[in-house]
């Protein structure tokens, strides 16, 4: 009997439950969940970040953009800033010649820069 008592029960040996896993929708205080982007630049006016996918990032559900700069490698750099149009503001907007692509996790692209006529035809999402 006492050997009995010392096994473990089924709850204790258990994993916790796939369900638990599972990330829960966001509460009525956030309702969007976070969104995941990319930064990719056509060229660098500034020689510091380079080409193709320079910055990866989150938009929290409360609008708060954290961008994370891959360069200079192996860490790079974080900022924090209110919204994704602050951080456009801040650091897209200034460099025209970047030619920059936001790519979202939803597959949204919003285009900023000096894209040639014929690209701007092409595609209505490029913003000066």
């Amino acid at each position: 009997m006492a050997e009995e008592e010392n096994l473990p029960t089924e709850e204790e040996d258990s994993p916790p439950l796939a369900e638990e896993l599972i990330p829960k929708k966001p509460s009525r205080l956030c309702p969007r969940g976070i969104q995941t982007f990319t930064v990719a630049r056509q060229s660098d006016e500034t020689g510091v970040s380079g080409e193709g996918v320079v910055i990866e990032g989150v938009v929290l559900a409360t609008g708060q953009c954290i961008a994370h700069w891959l360069y200079p490698r192996a860490k790079g750099s974080i900022a924090i800033v209110d919204s994704m149009n602050d951080f456009i503001t801040v650091h897209i907007k200034p460099h025209p010649g970047n030619r920059t692509i936001i790519t979202y996790d939803d597959g949204e692209q919003e285009k900023f820069g000096l894209f040639n006529d014929e690209e701007k035809a092409e595609d209505e999402n490029i913003q000066e």
